[in-house]
C-alpha cells in the first residue's frame, strides 16, 4: 500500500509539473488607464477628429472590446472596483474619494502570491494602503516630466527572472484640460456626436479635451516603447482602458453609456488575435479574475477579503474572460450593472442614488430620489462656461440643448432606453405600455443584484454623508473635483 501511495504521489507531482509547463511562462502585465475619457473618443473607436496613433496601433495589434463597462462613473470607485474585482457597494468604495472596507484584497495581493512584483505609476486614488500595497514606481505628473519615465524604465527592466505587473494611471484627460496642444485642433472642423449640443463652448472645450487625449496617447506610446526597448514586447500582456466618460452632462457621474461604457484594448502576443474585435459584454470587476487566470492562478479559489459573493462565499463579483481573449467565446455577461451616489462629489445633491442594468439591447435606470435636483460641479461650478452655453442655446430654441438641460437635473423614477435604435439614450421609453415586460424583467434583475451587493438604495446613500476619506493627507488636499 505504501509503495502504491508513493507511486501515486510521484505521478501527481509529475502531472502537476507537466500542467505548469504546458501553461507556459507568466506574462508581464502592463495596464495603462486614462482618466475621464469617453469610450468612443479615439480613432480605434471611430472618432476621426482626435489624434490617437498609439491607441489605434494597440487595437491593430490586439483585441478591441466594444462592450466593456465600469459600474460607477467616478474616479475612486471605478479604480477600486477595477483593482479588487468587487462592485462598489460590496467593497465599500461607492462614494467618490472613498476607500474600501478594511480587509479587502486587491490585485496586488493576488498577483504577488503568483510570483509577481506589482507597481503603480501616476494617479492612485484608493485606500487603505493595506488593501492596495502597490510598489510606488512614480508619483503623479507623469505626462511631461523625464524622471517618472526613468523610474518606470528601471522597474520594467529590473529582476528579469520575475514577472511584473505595472499600472500606469494617467491623470489625462481629466479636467481642467490643460495638457497637450489645443492649437493643433480646429473646433470648427469637428463632427459632433448627436448627444452634444452644437454650441461654441462645446466645440472649444472638445478641442482642449482632444488635445489632452493626444497627451494620454503619447503616454501609452512611451510605455509600450519602454517594454519594446527592454525586449519584453512578446512576453507582455498590454491593456489600455479609458476609465469613465468625459466631465460633461450625461458623461461622468451618470449611469448613461456615455459615463459607464469604456474603451478597453488587450494585446497578448501568441494568445490574442491581432486586429480582432469582441462585442462580449464585460465589466471592470472581470479584469482581476482574468489576470489571475492569465498568470496561471485559479480565480475561483481566491478569497477577495469580503463576504457576499454571488455564490454566497468570499470570491469575486467578476469572472475571467480569458476565453474571450483567446477567441474561444463571443459572450461573457448577459447583464451589466451601474451604481451612482452623489456622496463625495463637489456640489453634489444631498441624496441622489442612481442604479442601472443593461442587457444587449435595453438599459433601465432607477433614480431612487428623483424629486431632488441633480447637481454636481458641472452645474454648480461652471468654470468653462459649458453649462451656461447649453442653457443659453436651450433658451434660444435649441431642442436638443433644452431636453438635455432639463433631463440632466430633473429625471423620472424610471428611464428605459432601446440602445439598438437609440445608442445615446435620448428617447425615454419608460411610459410606453409596450415596454412593460422589459421594464419588469430588468427591474427584477436589478433588485436581485442590489440584494446580493447589500445595496439598500437610498438608505445606503445616506449611511455616510461624503464617504470615509481615503486618508487624512488626501482629505486635506481635496479642493475641487477637477484637481489633478
Amino acid at each position: 500500500m505504501l509503495k502504491s501511495n508513493t507511486l501515486y504521489a510521484c505521478f501527481a507531482v509529475v502531472a502537476f509539473a507537466a500542467a505548469v509547463a504546458c501553461a507556459g511562462p507568466k506574462p508581464n502585465i502592463l495596464l495603462v488607464i486614462g482618466d475621464d475619457m469617453t469610450w468612443y473618443d479615439c480613432g480605434a473607436y471611430g472618432n476621426k477628429d482626435v489624434k490617437t496613433p498609439n491607441i489605434d496601433r494597440l487595437a491593430g495589434d490586439g483585441m478591441k472590446f466594444t462592450h466593456m463597462f465600469t459600474a460607477t462613473a467616478m474616479c475612486a470607485p471605478t479604480r477600486q472596483q477595477l483593482y479588487t474585482g468587487l462592485f462598489p457597494v460590496r467593497n465599500g468604495a461607492y462614494p467618490n474619494h472613498s476607500r474600501v472596507h478594511a480587509g479587502t484584497k486587491s490585485m496586488v495581493h493576488h498577483l504577488r502570491a503568483l510570483g509577481y512584483r506589482v507597481g503603480i505609476a501616476g494617479k492612485t486614488h484608493f485606500g487603505p494602503k493595506e488593501s492596495f500595497p502597490f510598489e510606488t514606481v512614480a508619483g503623479r505628473g507623469i505626462a511631461d516630466k523625464p524622471q517618472p519615465w526613468q523610474q518606470i524604465k528601471a522597474f520594467i527592466e529590473r529582476d528579469r527572472d520575475q514577472p511584473f505587473c505595472l499600472v500606469i494611471a494617467s491623470s489625462s484627460p481629466h479636467m481642467p484640460w490643460d495638457k497637450g496642444d489645443a492649437a493643433a485642433y480646429d473646433p470648427a472642423s469637428f463632427t459632433l456626436p448627436t448627444c452634444l449640443p452644437d454650441t461654441p463652448a462645446t466645440r472649444q472645450q472638445l478641442a482642449r479635451y482632444y488635445a489632452e487625449i493626444t497627451c494620454l496617447d503619447a503616454q501609452l506610446g512611451r510605455a509600450m516603447g519602454l517594454v519594446e526597448q527592454a525586449g519584453l514586447a512578446d512576453s507582455t500582456l498590454t491593456i489600455f482602458t479609458s476609465e469613465q466618460g468625459i466631465q460633461m452632462p450625461r458623461g461622468k457621474w451618470t449611469c448613461y453609456d456615455q459615463g459607464l461604457r469604456t474603451a478597453f484594448i488587450v494585446k497578448w502576443p501568441g494568445k490574442v488575435k491581432a486586429g480582432s474585435t469582441t462585442d462580449a459584454m464585460t465589466q471592470y470587476v472581470d479584469l482581476v479574475p482574468t489576470l489571475i487566470e492569465a498568470a496561471g492562478g485559479e480565480p475561483a479559489s481566491i478569497d477577495s477579503g469580503r463576504p457576499g459573493a454571488p455564490d454566497g462565499g468570499r470570491g469575486f463579483d467578476g469572472r475571467s474572460f480569458i476565453n474571450v481573449l483567446q477567441g474561444q467565446a463571443d459572450r461573457h455577461r448577459d447583464l451589466v450593472f451601474g451604481v451612482h451616489t452623489t456622496r463625495g462629489i463637489i456640489s453634489g445633491s444631498e441624496s441622489y442614488p442612481i442604479r442601472s442594468v443593461r442587457d444587449r439591447r435595453f438599459k433601465l435606470i432607477l433614480n431612487l430620489n428623483h424629486t431632488a435636483r441633480f447637481t454636481n460641479i458641472v452645474t454648480e461650478n461652471d468654470t468653462n462656461g459649458l453649462w451656461a452655453d447649453w442653457k443659453r442655446a436651450a433658451a434660444e430654441g435649441d431642442e436638443l440643448a433644452a431636453m438635455l438641460v432639463k433631463r440632466y437635473q430633473h429625471r423620472p423614477t424610471i428611464e428605459l432606453y432601446d440602445l439598438k435604435t437609440d445608442p445615446h439614450e435620448l428617447n425615454d421609453l419608460a411610459d410606453d405600455p409596450a415596454q412593460a415586460r422589459v421594464i419588469a424583467r430588468l427591474q427584477r434583475e436589478l433588485d436581485r443584484w442590489m440584494r446580493q451587493q447589500g445595496d439598500q438604495g437610498d438608505a445606503t446613500e445616506r449611511i455616510n454623508r461624503r464617504g470615509k476619506p481615503i486618508n487624512k493627507k488626501l482629505k486635506a488636499s481635496l479642493r475641487v473635483e477637477t484637481d489633478k
